[in-house]
């Protein structure tokens, strides 16, 4: 199985969660969008320290900070999801998202039907902050209704267990993992949570 690793919103932590998979899984790693720079392969590629991962390039490399589909416009080009193939791999792949779900890469679609259309099993961070039990429930109720395939939620920021109780309760989705919230993010830290990750990782 291949992995979507998406959000409840921009800056939950994603890339740090894509690397730490990356490394726990010795898959490879896929960004098929990126908006803005630094590149988050280059990030990833720096904290994973496995021989056995490969980092993909990216279909569109966007420099504009902003959602794809804005970021496009700006730069005259128009990103259809026909555009997007899975890189030819002999191993698990781990593809990071844009944004949360409903960032859009046109005026019709959205990243989250990457997933889909790619056959991917989504990864949910959540990090936690005031209003956090909202927007993660949120982001679950449109993955339910759309019918589309959870491995399960990491938790992402400083334990707030009466909020993390009350999303696993509701999303009734396995948590993967409690990553704290982190100061120095190296390979070691990485390296540290990736074997944290295959204690409660189940296939």
């Amino acid at each position: 199985m291949n992995y979507f690793v998406t959000a409840i919103g921009t800056d939950s932590g994603k890339t740090l969660v894509s690397a730490i998979l990356t490394e726990a899984l010795k898959a490879d790693y896929w960004k098929p969008i990126q908006a803005g720079l630094p590149a988050d392969t280059d990030r990833v590629k720096e904290l994973v320290k496995n021989n056995k991962s490969r980092f993909h390039q990216e279909t569109f490399q966007l420099k504009t900070p902003a959602s794809p589909h804005a970021a496009a416009q700006f730069e005259h080009l128009e990103i259809e999801l026909t555009d997007f193939m899975l890189p030819a791999v002999n191993n698990r792949l781990v593809v990071e998202g844009a944004g949360g779900v409903l960032v859009p890469i046109n005026q019709q679609n959205f990243v989250i039907e990457l997933a889909r259309q790619l056959d991917l099993e989504i990864i949910l961070v959540a990090n936690l902050y005031l209003g956090s039990i909202n927007h993660t429930l949120l982001t679950a109720d449109f993955l339910k209704r759309n019918n589309y395939k959870v491995k399960g939620l990491i938790f992402n920021g400083e334990s707030n267990p009466e909020s993390e109780q009350i999303i696993e309760k509701h999303t009734g989705w396995p948590v993967l993992l409690r990553l704290p919230k982190l100061g120095l993010i190296n390979e070691e830290t990485v390296s540290y949570w990736a074997e944290q990750l295959k204690m409660n990782w189940y296939e």
